[in-house]
């Protein structure tokens, strides 16, 4: 009987000081106080049984590492914080909404029309080639390896005015664009040069001139006057053109041009004409003198 009481004590409880009883064989284990309800360590049995000694329990630590308590009881380990599975799978779903609302945007969200104007799903998208002004500086370049020629009527700009070829011209070896000026002088022009003696070798011939090119074709400027005079300007070198001279159809002859002048007025002309084949009049012959 005497070793059953030796082997329990008291101790006090670290929260509220409630002195509690407690067996030999319950030391370090997790107890709970009766009267504060707090959980808390039981301390190691006293080696000698006196009753006045009272011990004090330790209180429990927030976060305890795996192992194994004194007196062999197993104390548990904090479960870690895990990422909570249902909050991820709601980050997932509104990322994919997201998502897939930016892709459908287009049908989801329809712009409402204005009143007379065709709906969305009535109106055919075409591709529309974008020409450039005339009288702009933007198709003037005096490097043209890289360039096309516009699909257009030839036009342009020269010494400083807008051009409108109306007419092309092909004159033995001499190319003429010209704007105005009917049964007359050009009122704005320009003349080429080529080396041909008949019109028609020039049929299917590609000719390619550069700044740095020496011999070059001859061009003139030609325009007039506020009193219709005519003002010539030859250009004898740092031009750039392409040409391109297509099959032969009866007196015409189809072509494509694109013609940079290094003027102050950045000169230019690019399109595509056809030439009417002009023969050239035979030599008057000399009338003899009265005996």
């Amino acid at each position: 009987m005497l070793a059953v009481v030796m082997s329990e004590f008291k101790y006090a409880c670290p929260h509220c000081g409630q002195h509690i009883r407690c067996d030999a064989a319950q030391s370090g284990t997790i107890m709970e106080c009766p009267t504060c309800f707090q959980k808390i360590v039981a301390p190691q049995a006293p080696a000698v049984h006196d009753p006045k000694f009272i011990l004090t329990g330790s209180k429990l630590p927030k976060q305890r590492p795996i192992g194994t308590a004194a007196g062999g009881a197993t104390v548990a380990p904090v479960p870690a914080n895990k990422f909570p599975v249902v909050a991820l799978v709601v980050v997932l779903l509104v990322a994919a909404v997201a998502a897939a609302a930016f892709v459908f945007r287009d049908k989801i969200f329809k712009p409402a029309s204005a009143p007379g104007e065709p709906k969305a799903n009535d109106v055919r998208r075409e591709v529309v080639p974008v020409t450039t002004s005339v009288g702009s500086n933007a198709q003037w370049k005096l490097d043209l390896e890289a360039e096309a020629f516009p699909e257009a009527p030839a036009a342009g700009r020269l010494n400083g005015q807008e051009f409108k070829s109306d007419r092309a011209i092909l004159l033995g070896g001499l190319l003429t664009l010209r704007q105005g000026g009917q049964g007359g002088p050009p009122d704005l022009g320009v003349t080429i040069g080529l080396h041909a003696v008949r019109s028609a070798d020039l049929a299917g011939k590609t000719i390619v001139v550069t700044t740095n090119q020496s011999p070059v074709p001859k061009v003139t400027l030609r325009s007039k006057d506020a009193a219709q005079k005519r003002l010539p300007r030859p250009v004898n070198s740092g031009y750039a053109l392409r040409l391109e001279f297509g099959a032969l159809a009866g007196s015409k002859l189809p072509g494509k041009i694109y013609l940079c002048l290094p003027d102050d007025q950045q000169s230019y002309v690019a399109g595509n004409f056809t030439a009417e084949i002009i023969k050239p009049k035979p030599p008057t012959k000399p009338v003899p003198a009265k005996k």
